[in-house]
């Protein structure tokens, strides 16, 4: 299953937004207002749970300087990475867009894809808090 938030232009550097997306503890800004846990578990993983669904733990996976951040599961009962892809417009403006990828039986997918959707388009969104 691969979804994708739309493009969101944010007014702070490709750079800038990098080494935020970097320190796991900044995802707490983008979260959804429904957020009822966010807890970071060390420099590199943070757990965070949505009113009605599951607690869900996320490690850095990679990435690539002032251009790309991967964040994944750290289980592997539910398989899937999110992307954010950093694209500078220019020194001040960078154009951001999660992707969301992830190995799960039809079943599963159907049930998720709408959450997930709205889940990685208000991260997207709320790029420009950080």
């Amino acid at each position: 299953m691969n979804l994708e938030s739309p493009k969101v232009k944010v007014a702070k550097s490709a750079e800038y937004l990098f080494n935020a997306l970097n320190d796991v503890k900044n995802f707490e800004k983008l979260m959804p207002e429904n957020i009822a846990k966010f807890e970071v578990i060390d420099e590199n993983c943070f757990e965070f749970g949505l009113k009605g669904m599951p607690e869900i733990k996320l490690v850095k996976k990679g990435g690539t300087p002032n251009s790309q951040v991967v964040l994944g599961a750290a289980s592997s009962k539910l398989p899937f990475t999110l992307t954010g892809n950093l694209n500078a417009i220019d020194t001040d403006n960078t154009e951001v867009q999660l992707a969301f990828e992830g190995d799960f039986n039809p079943m599963m997918a159907m049930m998720i894809k709408g959450p997930i959707t709205k889940f990685i388009e208000t991260l997207a969104q709320n790029m420009g808090k950080l």
